[in-house]
């Protein structure tokens, strides 16, 4: 299997493979479309993982699949509140929303995650 992988920190990971989480904000802008592989990081966001109730998530594994669709970048905060469902997170992350769709969850398969897309072998 040789396929685009990308980290995720938990549990947006989780919310993401269980279709909760169907935008992921991003820093950066891709023109990549298609199914990837979702990777949960090493290093969870504590706060985050409270926020939503989780104690423990698989790390440094991916977890499952999701379909990149489209890109949207959030030119206010208005536009960014309103998708505060899809994306459930802060603008820390940044103001480019992949859109995903046909997410799936996996068996856990250790794997160490590297920035931006990367391959998976």
């Amino acid at each position: 299997m040789n396929m685009k992988a990308l980290s995720l920190k938990q549990p947006y990971a989780e919310l993401a493979v269980s279709g909760k989480k169907t935008i992921e904000l991003r820093k950066w802008n891709t023109s990549f479309r298609g199914e990837f592989l979702v990777h949960a990081s090493k290093q969870p966001d504590k706060e985050a993982m409270e926020k939503f109730g989780f104690k423990e998530l698989p790390l440094g594994a991916i977890i499952g699949k999701a379909e990149l669709v489209s890109v949207k970048k959030y030119e206010n905060e208005e536009e960014f509140e309103k998708d505060k469902d899809k994306h459930l997170a802060t603008k820390k992350y940044g103001v480019y929303g992949f859109i995903l769709r046909n997410a799936k969850k996996t068996k856990p398969i250790p794997a160490k995650g590297k920035l931006g897309f990367w391959k998976y072998e």
